[in-house]
């Protein structure tokens, strides 16, 4: 595992960590993903998966607002669509961030959470440099030491 819950007063938040900006968007979803679930969705694997392609703009090669937006399709795709995503990669250009996405029927999970919004309060999506500590949260989040990437995001439950 390589993402966290992020403790903050009144929302839950994601910390993550990986080698490379693609990595770490996927890292952020699951966690995205994975706070959301009850614990009743063991069958979750037997269910069959479908694949798609989603997109969303990336402005001014501004991961951070990209981080926010691609996140804001996984909420719309998850409770509008029905389309829970399961698993992604992902390709990211100076205009986009596409992926491949595994989903399945959101109708078939049970949330314990409910995702409001994707704030931009303490966002954060950066390259860390060869020795560059990310200070953790002791007890909560480890300490991460570059070279890699770091994202943070907090969610409105």
């Amino acid at each position: 595992m390589s993402w966290w819950i992020l403790p903050t007063t009144a929302d839950i938040g994601i910390r993550a960590f990986s080698t490379s900006p693609s990595d770490l968007l996927r890292e952020v979803t699951l966690g995205f993903q994975s706070i959301q679930l009850s614990g009743n969705n063991g069958h979750m694997s037997n269910i069959n998966c479908h694949l798609e392609q989603w997109s969303v703009p990336l402005f001014e090669s501004d991961l951070e607002r990209g981080l926010v937006l691609w996140l804001e399709e996984v909420l719309f795709q998850g409770s509008i669509e029905d389309k829970w995503l399961m698993d992604a990669s992902f390709k990211i250009s100076s205009n986009s961030i596409d992926s491949q996405v595994s989903w399945i029927d959101s109708k078939l999970i049970s949330r314990e959470i409910e995702i409001k919004a994707i704030t931009m309060h303490e966002l954060m999506f950066e390259e860390i440099s060869d020795n560059e500590i990310v200070e953790g949260i002791e007890g909560v989040i480890p300490t991460f030491e570059g070279p890699g990437w770091v994202a943070q995001v907090v969610l409105d439950v």
